[in-house]
Formats: structure tokens, C-alpha cells, sequence
């Protein structure tokens, strides 16, 4: 491996020429203090550095990987390199299955920070939560470990187990929990009725989601038939997925006007997506729900109905995650992911850390409908009227009615959702008040001309003019 300090043209050809990444000649623009020759050279000295006086051998494959993983995890938190093991798994995954714990992250301050848990998953089941840090895995600390090195040690066999030590803020101690990993097979679409509203729920964006949309709302549309009143599309804890089924999505609300657009560091390379004419919802009202576990292609879908003012964002502000990655292929070895552009809201906007500010915030909360027995009302007070149109009417007897137990605070009732879900519950809440609203702003049609009445004599029978008005 001493070819990398005696040819280090040759070396250009392999790490820039193969990828058909970046131009060749940048290695020629610069001739300052340090040439890009220099810094090559520089490379191979720490290469073989390692090789050599190293405590443990180590491969010359797992430097090289190190070394490029190093190179594009220190540009951003988004780009990084894949093996062809990692690159076979990475394209399962955008089909829909894939094996793990069911936990998107990215890497924060040295720790592995959690996006957001897959629905129906051991990392969901066991209660993790968006925002979490992960600061040990089996028991040996994530500082000082790439991404794809955390990512590795918790993706294993099914059935086998892993230990994660988290950090969630508001908790005094760590919280130690074991999971056992599974085959984590996505439904990134699903929906029921909520009363006379389509809920539509999107966990992912995979390479099915819009079709798998689409029929969802039909199958709902044809449940509660002509009495829908409105959707509420659920994109919250979404963490994203691939660019064409969000622009999809949203181009199914939307009958004209842009999408997103790419911002590339080449001009030429920049891009726009425009809706084709088309509503699969015919216009009627919508809420998006979002929260801090939305992230990417969701905010695409967010951002997009929210400016085209074809939905009401509801909840909390998104992730923020403004950037495209692209995989590039490597021929004989893997790929790499790497950050190529920024996107933007049809109204220009970037969201790059700052996210989707939902036009309503709403926190999260759990919905609680008291189970007692107090009751405050004219019946209660003292010396109240009886009702004269209640035969037998007696009254009540006088003051307040004490609960016979203790208050549960138990859900129950069928005005609350049973997912005790406090935004939802708004959402829905919304979306009556908008089709009561649009109805009523719906032109009404005119009144049937009411014919003048006939006037008759009552002494001959035969009609007669009205009598003029004396001034």
C-alpha cells in the first residue's frame, strides 16, 4: 500500500476518478502552501503509520473505510460512507423491511440522538422517544464512535438482544433499557375513521407510500361515505425517506403550483417540482399534524400544503432537516450518501434548523375525561323552581353531589379519541369547525318567488284592488 505516497496521481484517479464525484482537475487548482499531492502524501504517511505500529493489526479495508467515513461525517451529519454489506441493507430498507430495532438516529455532540421510533417496533414498544440521546450500547460508551459504528453494533440477528444506556432530558438518571431486535417490516401508511374525518397516518416515505396513501383514503372514503367531512394527515415522528414519494403525496392535495425546490452548488443542477391539476380530496379541509420527530421528506409534505394554504399545520415545530443526500455508487465497493443540496418551500423558505412552524401549535398532551360524579348545576341549588312542564317534577335535593370514589382519571366516553392523543383530538376538533365554516360560505340558492296574495271583496266575492293609502 505504499503506492499511495509513490503515485499519488494515482491515487487522485482512484478516491475522485471512480466516484465521478468531484472534477479531477480541482487536484490541479490549488498550488499554494499545501498541494492536494502533499496532502495525499500526507494520508498515505498516517496510513502506513497505522498499519504498522497500530496496538492491534488492523485491515487495510477497515482504514480505508474509516478514513472515508471520517472524511464525510466530519461535512455534516448526513453524509457518510457505505460498505457493500451496509449499501445491500440501506436499499432493503427504502423497500420497506430491514432488519433492527426500529430507530432512526443521527449523531449529535458525540452521542447517537434519536430522530424518531418506527410505529409497532422494539424501539416504540420499549418507549423510546424522539430527542433521546444514546450514550452507551452494551455497555461501551458511543463517544468517540462514527454513525455507522453505533448503527453496526445495534443492528444484529433476530431474536439476539441489545442494552442502550439513554439520556432523555427531564431525567435525573440514565435509563438502561434492553431490546431485542426484530424484522422490522414498515407499513408506512395507515388510517380509520375518526367519526366523519379520514385519519391518514404516514410513519415513512418508501417506495410505496403514495399508492398505499391513496388507497387508504379510498378505502375511508368509501366507510364513511358522503357524510367525510375532512382528513387529518399524521406525518408527525416521521423522519422521511425518499424525495419522489413525498413529492407524490403532496401532489395528490394539490391541483397546481411548486412543490419543492433543490438548491444545488451548481446552479445547473438545481430543480423544481410542480403538482399536477388533480385533488384526491376534492377540496376538502385538511390538517397536518406535526412535532419534533418530523423530519425531511415529512417537512417536504408539510411545508408544501402549508404555503399552498391546502392544509392547516397543526402541533409543534418540525426537525429541521433541510438537506438532500445522494447515494452515489462505487463500483466493486459500496456507495456513498452524500449531501448535494438544500431544499425549500414553494414559498422559498429554507428549513435547514429551523423547520415547519405549524400555523396552530399544540403540545402534546394526554387526554383525560374524569370519572366522577360531581354535578353543578340550577338542579343543585337551594330553593330552586321545579319545571311546571315535568309532571311530578321534584326537586333535587340541594347542594353539591360528592363522587362515591375515588376520581380514576380514566378515558372514557366517545367524544375522546381512544388514542388519548390531545393534537389529534384538536385536529379533529379543526376540521369540524373548517366544513361547518366552508359550509356556510357555500352560496345558498335563491329563494322561490312567493306569489302576491289574491284580494277579495267580502261582499261581491270577486277580487279587488287594495285601497290606496290616504296621505
Amino acid at each position: 500500500m505504499t503506492l499511495f505516497r509513490a503515485a499519488p496521481r494515482f491515487l487522485t484517479l482512484a478516491l475522485l476518478g471512480a466516484a465521478s464525484a468531484l472534477p479531477l482537475q480541482s487536484a490541479h487548482a490549488a498550488d499554494d502552501d499545501k498541494t492536494t499531492y502533499e496532502l495525499l502524501n500526507l494520508f498515505g504517511e498516517v496510513f502506513d503509520r497505522v498499519r504498522s505500529d497500530y496496538v492491534e493489526p488492523v485491515s487495510d479495508e477497515k482504514i480505508i473505510e474509516s478514513a472515508l467515513n471520517g472524511m464525510l461525517t466530519s461535512l455534516d451529519p448526513h453524509s457518510s460512507y457505505m460498505n457493500e454489506k451496509q449499501f445491500g441493507e440501506m436499499k432493503v430498507q427504502t423497500k420497506g423491511e430491514f432488519g433492527g430495532l426500529g430507530i432512526e438516529v443521527t449523531m449529535e455532540n458525540g452521542l447517537v440522538k434519536v430522530v424518531s421510533p418506527i410505529d409497532e417496533t422494539p424501539a416504540a414498544r420499549a418507549g423510546v422517544k424522539p430527542g433521546d440521546f444514546i450514550a452507551e450500547i452494551d455497555d461501551q460508551q458511543v463517544m468517540g464512535m462514527s454513525l455507522s459504528d453505533a448503527v453496526e453494533k445495534m443492528r444484529g440477528p433476530v431474536g439476539t438482544s441489545v442494552k442502550i444506556t439513554i439520556l432523555r432530558e427531564g431525567s435525573k438518571e440514565p435509563l438502561k433499557i434492553t431490546l431485542k431486535r426484530d424484522t422490522i417490516r414498515i407499513q408506512s401508511v395507515r388510517s380509520r375513521a375518526e367519526g366523519d374525518v379520514a385519519y391518514l397516518r404516514i410513519t415513512s416515505f418508501s417506495e410505496n407510500t403514495a399508492d398505499a396513501m391513496e388507497a387508504a383514503l379510498e378505502k375511508e372514503k368509501q366507510a364513511i361515505g358522503k357524510n367525510l367531512k375532512g382528513i387529518v394527515l399524521d406525518l408527525r415522528n416521521n423522519p422521511g425517506g425518499l424525495l419522489d414519494q413525498a413529492i407524490e403525496v403532496s401532489d395528490a392535495f394539490l391541483e397546481r403550483g411548486e412543490i419543492v425546490s433543490t438548491r444545488s452548488r451548481k446552479p445547473d443542477e438545481s430543480r423544481r417540482y410542480a403538482a399536477r391539476p388533480g385533488d384526491i380530496a376534492n377540496g376538502l379541509p385538511m390538517v397536518v399534524l406535526i412535532n419534533e420527530g418530523s423530519a425531511s421528506a415529512s417537512e417536504i409534505v408539510a411545508g408544501a400544503l402549508k404555503d399552498h394554504k391546502r392544509a392547516v399545520a397543526l402541533g409543534v415545530k418540525s426537525f429541521g432537516k433541510g438537506s438532500v443526500q445522494t447515494v452515489i455508487p462505487i463500483s466493486g465497493h459500496g456507495a456513498i450518501r452524500l449531501t448535494t443540496a438544500r431544499y425549500y418551500t414553494p414559498s422559498g423558505i429554507s428549513i435547514q434548523a429551523k423547520g415547519i412552524t405549524p400555523d396552530i401549535e399544540v403540545q402534546q398532551a394526554k387526554l383525560e375525561k374524569l370519572d366522577s360524579n360531581i354535578n353543578i348545576s340550577e338542579a343543585s341549588l337551594r330553593g330552586h323552581l321545579s319545571n311546571d312542564q315535568e309532571k311530578g317534577a321534584e326537586k333535587a335535593p340541594a347542594g353539591i353531589t360528592l363522587p362515591t370514589k375515588p376520581l380514576e382519571g380514566k378515558v372514557t366516553g366517545k367524544d375522546i379519541p381512544s388514542t388519548e392523543d390531545y393534537q389529534l383530538s384538536r385536529a379533529l376538533d379543526l376540521i369540524q369547525a373548517l366544513s361547518i365554516y366552508n359550509d356556510r360560505q357555500s352560496p345558498q340558492p335563491a329563494p322561490k318567488p312567493v306569489a302576491a296574495p289574491k284580494l277579495v271583496n267580502p261582499t261581491t266575492g270577486k277580487p279587488s284592488l287594495p285601497t290606496p293609502a290616504k296621505p
